[in-house]
C-alpha cells in the first residue's frame, strides 16, 4: 500500500503519521519538535519520526512528507520565515533540507493552508472549490481556496484571517497590531477576557468548574458550562461568535467567496459558537452573497496531519 507521512509541527510537538492516499491516518506518533533549540534540530527530530514510521511501513510504498509549519512559508525549497514562538529561527528552506535528510520528496506549507488543503481533499470541503478556512486556536489562522487551489499571495503570506483589524483602537495583538480578530478570539485572549469578567457573573457555572483557579480557564470548560444552560458561558460564545463573523465577512467581502469551514479547538464550542457567526455574517456580507453563506465546522479530527498529508496527495 502506498501512503504519505503527513508532519504537523508545532513549537513544542511534532505530530506525525502514516496516511493511505484516500486519506486514512493509520496511527499516530508524539516527539519534542525542539523547535526552540534550533531549525535542524527540527530537521532531526522530523528525519527522526519518518525512519520510526518507515521502520513499520515500507519504505518504497513512501509518496512523499508533507509538513504544515507556522510561519510564512515560500514554497521555493519549502523556506519557512518568522514562525512564531520558534526561537533562533528566522529564513529556513525546511523542505529542502528534510528531503536532504530523509532522501524523499518533502512539501512544506503554513499550517492554516495545509489544514484547508486537507479538508478540500478529504473533509468539509470535497464540494467547496471556493472557501475560507479559519482555524481558531491558540492563534487565528486562515487559507483562502480559490477553484480548488490555496491563494498564496505575492510572498505565500495570503489568508491571515486572525489579522483582520476589526477594531482600529482595539486591544494589542501578538502581532504589533490592534484590533486584531485573534486578539479577541485567540484561545489566551479569550481565556483572559472571560475570566476578567468572571468577577461580575459569581453565579455562573464556569466558576465551579474551574478546578485550579481562572489562570487555566480553557474554553472547553466554557463549552461545558454552555451545554447545561450557564447565561454567560452562551454568552461568551455568542460574543465570539460575532467577532469571528466580522472577520469572515470582510473575507467573503473581499474574494467574492461564501462559505467558510471553521475549525481548531475553540472551534469545538460547536451550535452556540456556529450560530452566531452565521448570524454575523449573513448581516454583514454583500447582498448578493447573502442567500449563499454556508459556515461549517471541519470534519477532520487530525487536521494538522492529514492537511500536511495532503499536500503530497494533491
Amino acid at each position: 500500500m502506498e501512503y504519505i507521512i503527513g508532519v504537523d509541527l508545532g513549537g513544542t510537538f511534532i505530530k506525525a503519521g502514516p496516511v493511505s492516499k484516500q486519506g486514512n491516518l493509520l496511527y499516530e506518533i508524539s516527539i519534542p519538535s525542539q523547535a526552540e533549540v534550533s531549525p535542524e534540530s527540527v530537521v532531526s527530530q522530523i528525519t527522526k519520526a519518518v525512519k520510526t514510521i518507515t521502520s513499520k511501513y515500507p519504505h518504497d510504498k513512501l509518496l512523499g512528507v508533507g509538513v504544515g509549519s507556522p510561519g510564512l512559508v515560500d514554497l521555493d525549497g519549502g523556506t519557512v520565515k518568522y514562525p512564531p514562538n520558534f526561537k533562533n529561527w528566522t529564513v529556513f528552506r525546511l523542505g529542502d533540507e528534510t528531503s536532504k535528510s530523509t532522501g524523499v520528496r518533502v512539501e512544506v506549507e503554513n499550517d492554516a493552508n495545509a489544514a484547508a488543503v486537507g479538508e478540500l481533499k478529504f473533509g468539509a470541503a470535497r464540494s467547496f472549490p471556493d472557501f475560507i478556512m479559519v482555524t481558531l486556536g491558540t492563534g487565528v489562522g486562515g487559507g483562502v481556496v480559490i477553484g480548488g487551489k490555496v491563494f498564496r499571495g505575492q510572498s505565500g503570506g495570503a489568508g491571515e484571517i486572525g489579522h483582520i483589524t476589526i477594531n482600529f483602537e482595539g486591544p494589542q495583538c501578538n502581532c504589533g497590531n490592534r484590533g486584531c480578530v485573534e486578539a479577541y478570539v485567540g484561545q489566551r485572549y479569550l481565556s483572559q477576557r472571560v475570566s476578567d469578567q468572571l468577577i461580575f457573573h459569581h453565579d455562573s457555572l464556569i466558576n465551579r468548574l474551574i478546578d485550579s483557579g481562572v489562570e487555566h480557564l480553557e474554553p472547553k470548560i466554557i463549552s461545558q458550562a454552555a451545554e447545561q444552560g450557564d447565561s454567560f458561558a452562551l454568552e461568551v460564545w455568542k460574543e465570539t461568535g460575532m467577532y469571528v463573523g466580522v472577520a469572515i465577512a470582510s473575507a467573503f467581502n473581499l474574494f467574492d467567496i461564501s462559505t467558510a469551514v471553521i475549525g481548531g479547538g475553540v472551534a469545538k464550542a460547536g451550535k452556540p459558537l456556529f450560530d452566531a457567526i452565521t448570524e454575523t455574517v449573513k448581516l454583514r456580507v454583500l447582498s448578493p452573497l447573502r442567500p449563499m453563506v454556508k459556515v461549517v465546522p471541519a470534519a477532520l479530527e487530525n487536521s494538522g496531519i492529514l492537511g500536511a498529508a495532503a499536500l503530497i496527495a494533491e
